[in-house]
């Protein structure tokens, strides 16, 4: 047990508030993993293929102007976007398209604008979505062009085993007869069947990601970060992205703490760094989509996040508010 000396008050609150975190991430994340996955479910089963290649493709640039606002109107957090993702390497959208909706559903959506305006202004949010928009596309094409899709775990992506012949129907065994075709599936039944199957294969890497969320979702060290991205530091800027990636905060959970950090002097440039980083990227959402992705594909993943948080905070610093 622990002594009364070791469990400070600091430490029972922080461990009481990272329990209850867990109990609603857990909430929260297991219903939109499954409603997600189930509506992706239905959705590849009504909508063909084609359409869907058709419409995210990579050969186009149409593909990345619709996955990008596909991910502007999905008010996804880093990590509910898996279930959406998972769903459309399934249906062979584009890849570039593909990664493109996952850089942007966090980052752009319209909670994220409506809460930018009164706390930024409107000049502010203009540039910040054309940003997020601009470089979503950009780093989609980017890894589209030099072939990462091969870093995808294609046996995730699978629908799941067939029974016990090879046809398109499911198969029953019994004693006299050995395999025969049984009554196929609903449309309801094979979606609710290939979501229930991803979420049990996703779960362990959940239960995880979500321990880890629940103790670093409200540590967000505001006095720590005024010190070190203050005006004053020159890297500021790459010091806020780093410390916005680990974090499973959502962009909405951090506009409140904007005013803070500008009275104490943190730049813009190393808030919209730290929005990026902590927005676009979480150690939950890494754990999750190393059950998806190798690990070139989930470097190069970090290392867009890192890059676009850097260069939008410059570019706010030097060129956007000068």
């Amino acid at each position: 047990m622990f002594s009364e000396g070791f469990l400070t008050p600091e430490m029972q609150v922080m461990l009481q508030e990272s329990g209850l975190m867990f109990l609603q991430l857990f909430t929260e994340l297991t219903v939109l993993f499954l409603a997600i996955s189930f509506a992706v479910g239905l959705i590849n089963q009504k909508l063909p293929a084609e359409k869907i290649q058709r419409l995210l493709g990579a050969r186009s640039g149409r593909g990345y102007i619709t996955a990008a606002g596909l991910g502007a109107v999905t008010p996804f957090c880093s990590c509910s976007t898996i279930p959406m993702l998972v769903g459309l390497l399934k249906a062979r959208a584009g890849f570039g398209p593909t990664m493109t909706f996952l850089f942007t559903s966090p980052l752009l959506n319209p909670i994220v604008i409506a809460l930018f305006i009164p706390v930024l202004g409107l000049k502010v949010t203009l540039w910040y979505a054309g940003l997020a928009l601009t470089a979503s596309i950009l780093a989609g094409y980017l890894l589209q062009k030099f072939n990462f899709d091969r870093f995808i775990k294609t046996e995730m992506l699978e629908s799941g085993k067939k029974g016990c012949g090879s046809g398109a129907e499911s198969c029953s065994t019994d004693s006299a007869s050995g395999c025969k075709p049984a009554v196929p599936d609903s449309i309801w039944q094979k979606a609710w069947a290939d979501s229930w199957g991803l979420f049990r294969s996703m779960f362990p890497y959940m239960l995880i990601a979500m321990l880890i969320g629940a103790v670093v979702h409200g540590f967000v060290p505001a006095d720590f970060f005024a010190e070190v991205a203050s005006t004053d530091n020159p890297v500021a800027v790459p010091v806020a992205a780093l410390i916005g990636i680990p974090l499973y905060m959502r962009v909405t959970a951090l506009m409140p703490l904007v005013g803070s950090f500008l009275a104490k002097g943190v730049s813009m440039g190393a808030i919209i760094a730290l929005v990026i980083g902590s927005g676009g990227a979480s150690l939950p959402e890494v754990i999750l989509l190393r059950r998806l992705f190798y690990w070139p594909l989930l470097a190069a993943f970090l290392s867009v996040i890192f890059t676009m948080a850097v260069l939008g905070g410059f570019a706010f610093d030097h060129i956007i508010l000068t």
